[in-house]
């Protein structure tokens, strides 16, 4: 089996990042990396025959990941960021785990840093949802191409990008491959490094906490207004907003969410492509 490994970067200082990670050779995996705001020329570590640039205008995370699908050819892609660090054993891993699971479509692993966030600790099917307390980061996931990219994309409304909804664009995907069908599936298996917190483990933004509450009215339907002032209350407790801040923004990106998505997770009008450059 192949494995693309898509990475999503923008601007100088990110094509920057991406030569940093000093991507291992393996055999039969191909880097992808989508550059948006190109600004000068490809680092020359990054000038390899397994490693593709494609420049792309505009802005936006999951319209960047959505280039890099159109890309791969790969019987495996593995969503990617710019500040990861891989070993050839750990993307092998990630091929091992599609090979010996003919039927999972979508797979989630681990990746270790300070986050110090809590999985499942065994394999545990995803098909139906997530554990309470447990939902995958979008580099954390991996899926077959031919069986997840005809059905599911990332929503260009969410992450951060020229949008009201700064995140949650990895919880939009998972949700519409769970209610397209999907076989989805956890692997207790550590398949990259990231140093640093991600936004999850930060304070909350306006957009931020706006699309946590875009996400609880597609996933939860009739009880989503019960969910937003318990959301909002548990960013305050946790410390990442303050009280009256989080239930305005949780209770806007509810009713954008409504307004503006299907119940899959999906928006509900097409959004225009952005050209390659």
């Amino acid at each position: 089996m192949t494995l693309d490994v898509l990475i999503s970067t923008i601007s100088r200082a990110g094509i920057e990042r991406v030569a940093a990670m000093e991507l291992p050779r393996v055999e039969g995996v191909r880097y992808i990396v989508s550059w948006q705001m190109p600004d000068g020329s490809v680092p020359q570590g990054l000038c390899r025959e397994d490693i593709t640039i494609a420049r792309l205008h505009g802005r936006g995370t999951s319209r960047n990941r959505n280039n890099a699908i159109r890309l791969s050819d790969a019987d495996i892609c593995l969503v990617a960021d710019d500040d990861l660090r891989y070993t050839a054993g750990q993307l092998r891993a990630v091929i091992a785990a599609f090979e010996s699971n003919p039927t999972v479509g979508l797979a989630a692993f681990r990746y270790s840093g300070p986050d110090n966030r809590c999985y499942p600790s065994a394999e545990t099917d995803l098909s139906r949802g997530c554990p309470k307390g447990y939902s995958p980061v979008c580099f954390e996931m991996a899926f077959r191409r031919l069986d997840v990219a005809p059905l599911v994309s990332f929503n260009e409304l969410t992450g951060p990008g020229d949008h009201p909804l700064q995140a949650a664009e990895d919880n939009f995907f998972m949700l519409q491959a769970q209610r397209r069908g999907v076989h989805c599936r956890f692997f207790p298996i550590t398949i990259t490094h990231h140093e640093g917190l991600t936004t999850g483990c930060r304070p909350m933004s306006s957009g931020v906490l706006m699309a946590q509450g875009a996400y609880i009215a597609v996933q939860y339907g009739m009880t989503g207004p019960l969910r937003v002032p318990l959301f909002a209350w548990r960013a305050w407790r946790s410390r990442k907003a303050h009280l009256w801040h989080a239930l305005v923004s949780v209770s806007r990106g509810y009713l954008y969410g409504l307004c503006h998505f299907r119940r899959d997770g999906s928006c509900r009008r097409e959004l225009p492509e952005t050209t390659p450059a």
